[in-house]
């Protein structure tokens, strides 16, 4: 079982040129095919001038879906190489869209395969990566008193908040790594003399940053 994946921190535009052709790698996170190619199309419709729009796609915490497309540069030129990137970085839940402006001189299909896999390669430094983990959610229930203080020793402990509301009582999501419950427990159950209460949320997926 996958316990953990990257993808893209955010959503970005790299642009790199090469003997005078411009290539702009759009880099963004996405969760589903359909969103990948909703950002496809937006990278057209942006810069309709350009002679290509080659893309690269990977899906699912195991990186289950891979889509690639080389849009009309020699088979295998584009949208492999930028694959590759993606599988070599271990990125998944991210779209790589490079949009091509022809400048005149012929990169042939080596040159063609360097620049694309080097765009998304840039981006992916330019954009930055996310971690995200596979985390059990439990929801700790404590009075006001204790609220303030909880939570800051929640941020500097090993535990993930991951969301907090305040109602009756002052409630927290937290995440906890596999493995570690029991000892969140501990550490809960001394930290508030055993006043809290807590609810098993089930398992998620949370950025670890």
């Amino acid at each position: 079982m996958v316990d953990r994946y990257l993808t893209a921190a955010g959503a970005g535009i790299h642009e790199i040129e090469i003997r005078r052709s411009r290539f702009l790698c759009a880099l963004a996170p996405v969760t589903s095919e359909e969103a990948a190619r909703d950002v496809i199309m937006a990278r057209r419709k942006a810069d309709p001038a350009a002679g290509h729009h080659c893309h690269a796609f990977v899906l699912g915490a195991d990186g289950r879906t891979q889509r690639s497309s080389d849009d009309g540069e020699p088979a295998g030129t584009a949208g492999t190489p930028m694959l590759e990137v993606l599988r070599r970085r271990e990125l998944t839940d991210t779209v790589a869209v490079v949009t091509r402006y022809f400048g005149g001189v012929l990169l042939g299909a080596g040159g063609l395969i360097r620049a694309y896999g080097q765009a998304v390669s840039e981006a992916v430094d330019a954009v930055g990566v996310r971690e995200y983990r596979r985390m059990r959610l439990l929801e700790v229930v404590v009075d006001y008193d204790r609220a303030g203080r909880f939570e800051n020793d929640l941020r500097s402990s090993p535990y993930l908040l991951h969301a907090t509301r305040f109602e009756d009582l002052a409630h927290f999501d937290v995440g906890v790594a596999p493995g570690q419950a029991d000892g969140f427990q501990a550490w809960l159950a001394d930290l508030t003399s055993g006043e809290a209460l807590t609810a098993d949320a089930g398992e998620t997926w949370l950025p670890t940053s």
